[in-house]
């Protein structure tokens, strides 16, 4: 029962999309072919730019010793906003600056401080006080 679902939801997502250009169409006319020539263009631009970035991404994240997931999740996002607007239509555009927009920070676990010698010394500094300054 979940699976038909799923399945009538995937197969009228095309069919809304084309009622919803059709909508927006006899509203604003021509300008529709515009938004969609230009969405589709800075689709295709963030799909060619995020594949050569998500490489830099994950080196960077592994470097500075910060979760490599995070920065697999946020290219994964960014390539899957770029087909949704390569995808014609206003549901996936407006899928897709959702995407775009929501915030990129993951909060995963961090590695403990590196843990120093615990032979119970305190180090630090010493200075002598005059004695007439704690009277």
């Amino acid at each position: 029962m979940r699976f038909s679902w799923i399945v009538l939801l995937v197969l009228s997502f095309p069919v809304l999309e084309a009622i919803g250009i059709f909508w927006v169409a006899n509203a604003i006319g021509a300008w529709v072919l515009l938004w969609l020539l230009l969405a589709a263009i800075a689709g295709v631009m963030l799909v060619r730019v995020e594949r050569v970035a998500w490489s830099a991404r994950l080196l960077f994240s592994v470097q500075s010793g910060s979760h490599p997931l995070a920065a697999l999740l946020a290219s994964g996002r960014i390539l899957l906003a770029g087909a949704l607007l390569v995808f014609p239509g206003f549901i996936s555009d407006a899928v897709a600056l959702v995407l775009l927009l929501m915030p990129t920070t993951w909060k995963g676990r961090k590695p403990p401080p590196p843990a120093g010698p615990r032979d119970g010394v305190l180090e630090g500094e010493f200075k002598r006080e005059p004695d007439d300054l704690l009277r």
